[in-house]
This record gives C-alpha cells, structure tokens and sequence, in this order.
C-alpha cells in the first residue's frame, strides 16, 4: 500500500504530460484563425514596405527587407528543427544564435525600416498573441471555450500591459547601459578621467550585473510575459516580475518544460505540415488527371508542391490567362503557407501558456484551476427569493 501511494504521489508530481494538451488547443480555429490574422497583417505590411523600399531605393536585386528577414528566419527554423531532431542541442543553439546575428545585420544596415517593421509586428504579436493565451488559459484552466470576440475584448483592454511587457526590460538594459557609457566618456578627460573611471568602475559592474540579470531574465522568461497577462489579468511590471521570479527560482523546471514542448512541438509541426502537403499533392494530382495532352498547362501555373518547399518553384507562364490563373493558385498556396505558420504561433502562445500555469504552480502553489474572470453582473444568475413564501405556506 506504501509502494502505491508513493508511486500514486510521484505519477501526480508528473505535470510535464499536461503541455501535451497544447496540440488541441493550438489546432482549434478559434487560436489558428486569430494567429492567421497576424501573419497576414504582418507579411501585407512586410510586402507593402518591401514595395516602398525597392522603388525608393532602386535596389531590385537585392530584394526586401522584409524578404530576407523571412528567409533568413525560414532557415533557421528549419535548420534548429533538423537539429533538434537529430537531438544536436549545439546545433540548435548556433542556428537559434545565427538567425540573431543575421537579423541583427539586416537591422544594422536598415534599422529605420526594422523599426517601424518591428513595432508593427509588436502591435499584431500583443494583440493576437493575448487573445491566443486567454483562449489558452480558460481552456486548460477550466476547460471553457471563451469565445473568440470575448478573448480579443481582454487583449485589446489589457493591450498596454501585452505591448510594453517585452519593451520594459530593454529599456532597463538601455538605461543601465547608458550609465556606463557616461563613465566612458568621463574617462576620456585626462588624468581626472581615469581616475573617476576608477573610483566608480564599482558602480559600471553593478550596472553590468544589473544587465546580465535583466538580459538574462528576458531571453529565457520572454515566454511567460504574455500568459501572466492573460492568466493573471497583471500588469506590465506584474507580468516580468513573475516571468523573471519563476525563471530563476527554478531555471531546471523551466528547461524541462521548454525542452518537452519544443520536441512535441517540432513532432507536431511536422504532421501538420505533411497534412499541408498531402492536401496539395493530391490537389495537384487529381487537376492532371483531369487536364489532357502532356500537363503543360498546368506546369505553367503550377509546377507542383514538395514536402521540402510547399509554395513550389515559380510558374513559366506563356501568356496572360495562364500569368492570372497562376497567381490565384500561388494565393491560395500562400494560405495554406500561411495557416501551418498561423499553427506555429498558436501553439507557440499556447504550449507558454501551459507551462505558465505548470510554473506558478510549482513556485507560488497555486492551482493550475486558477485564473482570472472578471465579475460581469449582467452574466449572473438573479437569485430566486420568490420560492420562500411559498414555501412558508406549504408548511
């Protein structure tokens, strides 16, 4: 009885299997539909300003801005997948650390366009991304299904607290960082320069480690920001003073989760992704059956999916019907494209919203049935009083 009770508490200590819920949650068309909605404002606002770029710039060859954030991203998160799959955490860490250093160039050599780039993709990401992690945490909290225009009411209300999350710890840094550049430059008086330098080199380290503790915090609590918003109803400093408490209370639990829900993850972006696939394939194979001669005209407008490129190589178009028709098949190619990254993001949200719930549960105790409802007394029940004086008269 001993043994079964130890191994009964042991099973329950088990909260890991819980971040398998997040494939159901991810896949639903409440959280894909409103992830959709975000990439396709984003990639629109990505093309509009590659659009405005290239006839300003004049530099066609080159392509986007946009383009090349996109394939530089494409590569690295094919690249960590492989890598993830053939269990090479070193190679994961260089493609995940090789995607920064790139986008980090781009944003070098045009940080006016990143920036306005960025902010938008922010505005989308803290609207959408709060509504994916409220839907998320009333369905594995209490097993509801919030509506969608109800979970987009409560990020648009708490859209502050999503936005400025993310944008609070670099200003942190940035100010710290300010600091020790002001002591840089007292350093260049002569003689008094160094020696104020010295004096205060103690308060350039307590900035420093104030940095490292906040770079830090926000690379690997990053995930948890949005999901305090939407399971705590907190504001912004609540949200990073959580993500930042769980992370170094117990930075172990945390990879654990993370490494559990980055391996079902990556499993589950590859059904999908077959199931995109296997849809275009036999899409594309029923439409030869059904053109004659050769299939040259349908290899003019579309050439046909791989698993390894869903879009396919560009169409050879020989006059306007077939240059018109080829770009509607590429719209609806660029949807389904779309809805597997919409699935990305769904369960991005959603898995960090999981292991949210599991990680204050293990540092604060509190339970994962837990979470903010805000009392609408138009939703209540009136309270039946009318009973009572007929009941007096019965007895």
């Amino acid at each position: 009885m001993v043994d079964e009770k130890e191994a009964t508490k042991i099973f329950d200590n088990l909260f890991f299997p819980k971040i398998f819920q997040t494939f159901r949650i991810a896949i639903h068309w409440k959280t894909v539909a409103i992830a959709f909605l975000a990439v396709a404002v984003i990639c629109l606002a990505g093309w509009i300003m590659d659009f405005i770029f290239v006839a300003v710039s004049g530099s066609e060859g080159e392509g986007g801005v946009f383009s090349r954030l996109w394939y530089v991203s494409a590569e690295s998160f094919h690249g960590a997948l492989a890598f993830l799959f053939a269990f090479n955490l070193l190679g994961v860490v260089k493609e995940i650390a090789g995607c920064f250093t790139a986008v980090g160039s781009i944003f070098k050599d045009h940080y006016i366009y990143c920036v306005v780039f960025f902010f938008i993709k922010l505005v989308m990401i803290s609207i959408c991304g709060g509504t994916i992690c409220r839907i998320a945490a009333l369905q594995f909290a209490r097993g509801e299904r919030i509506g969608l225009t109800e979970a987009l009411h409560f990020s648009v209300k708490k859209f502050t607290s999503f936005f400025t999350a993310p944008l609070a710890p670099i200003v942190m840094i940035v100010l710290a960082g300010l600091c020790i550049f002001l002591l840089g430059l007292i350093g260049n008086i002569p003689r008094a320069g160094e020696l104020l330098m010295g004096i205060f080199m103690f308060l350039a380290l307590i900035a420093g480690a104030l940095i490292t503790v906040i770079m830090i915090g926000t690379i690997a609590g990053f995930n948890l920001m949005f999901p305090a918003i939407a399971y705590d109803d907190s504001d912004c400093f609540d949200a990073i003073s959580r993500s930042f408490s769980y992370i170094y209370s117990k930075p172990w639990r945390m990879g654990f989760y993370t490494a559990i829900a980055a391996v079902y993850g990556a499993v589950c972006y590859m059904f999908v992704r077959f199931f995109a696939f296997l849809l275009l394939w036999v899409t594309h194979r029923f439409l030869q059956l059904g053109i004659l001669g050769d299939n040259s005209k349908l290899t003019a407008i579309w050439p046909g999916p791989s698993f390894e490129n869903l879009l396919g190589p560009s169409a050879s178009a020989t006059n306007w019907t077939q240059s018109f028709a080829g770009f509607l098949v590429r719209l609806c190619l660029l949807i389904v494209i779309g809805l597997v990254v919409s699935f990305i993001v769904s369960f991005y949200f959603s898995a960090n919203t999981i292991i949210y719930s599991l990680m204050r549960n293990r540092v604060d105790n509190t339970a994962m049935e837990d979470v903010y409802i805000p009392f609408d007394e138009s939703k209540t029940e009136p309270i039946k009083t009318e009973s009572k004086p007929q009941d007096v008269q019965q007895q």
